[in-house]
């Protein structure tokens, strides 16, 4: 069985501007959920978490 590993640095503050941690750039609801999201679910947030960083 695979688990995908948590984004999470340890650098928690959410941005109130755009809602997503300026550590793991995770909303509040994927960070809470995270560990009972699939594996899927998890790679579908890995997958958006590159286009919240800010350039």
């Amino acid at each position: 069985m695979t688990t995908v590993p948590s984004p999470c640095n340890n650098f928690c503050e959410i941005d109130p501007q755009n809602g997503y941690c300026r550590g793991c750039y995770r909303t509040l609801t994927e960070i809470t959920s995270w560990s009972v999201m699939t594996d899927a679910e998890k790679l579908e947030v890995y997958a958006h978490l590159s286009e919240r960083r800010p350039q």
